[in-house]
C-alpha cells in the first residue's frame, strides 16, 4: 500500500502540463521514475490536440512481470481531464522493453475503445533499459 501510494505521488508529481512529447525517447525521459519501479505500473498521458501534456495517471500498479489493466481504468482520467488523444506507457522492471502478446493485445484494445470514445491513442511505449514504441516497431495500427 505505501509502496503503492509513493509511486502515485511521483507519477501525479512529475506531470508538467504543457510538455510537449513527440518521440519514445520524450515518453522515456517525461516518465523517468518508472526505470527504477519494481513493479510494473501502467500510465497513461493526457494530451491536448496540440500534442501537449494536460496531465498524467497511474492507471494500474502491478508485479514484478503483470499489471492488469482495463479500459474503464485508462480512459476515466482522460475523460475527465478532457484529453483529445492519449500516449500510453508502462515499464518492464526487468529491463527488457520487448513487448509481451498481453501488451500487443491490451494496446489493440485500448485504440478500439478509444476509435469509440473519440480519444485518439497515438502510441504505446514500453520502458526497460531502452524505451520501445508500439507504433515504430509497427506491432499495432495507430489511428
Amino acid at each position: 500500500m505505501v509502496l503503492q501510494l509513493k509511486t502515485e505521488l511521483a507519477v501525479r508529481e512529475a506531470a508538467i502540463d504543457g510538455t510537449l512529447i513527440t518521440t519514445p525517447e520524450h515518453v522515456e525521459r517525461y516518465l523517468s521514475e518508472l526505470k527504477e519501479a519494481a513493479q510494473e505500473c501502467f500510465v497513461v498521458i493526457a494530451m491536448n490536440a496540440k500534442n501537449k501534456v494536460i496531465e498524467k495517471h497511474l492507471v494500474s500498479l502491478g508485479t514484478v512481470s503483470s499489471a492488469l489493466v482495463h479500459p474503464r481504468e485508462c480512459f476515466r482520467p482522460l475523460i475527465l481531464s478532457g484529453a483529445s488523444s492519449c500516449i500510453l506507457a508502462h515499464n518492464h522492471p526487468s529491463g527488457d522493453s520487448t513487448p509481451s502478446a498481453e501488451d500487443i493485445k491490451i494496446t489493440r484494445q485500448l485504440i478500439s475503445a478509444g476509435e469509440i470514445m473519440g480519444i485518439k491513442i497515438l502510441d504505446h511505449v514500453v520502458i526497460g533499459d531502452r524505451a520501445l514504441s508500439l507504433r515504430e516497431a509497427g506491432l499495432c495500427h495507430f489511428s
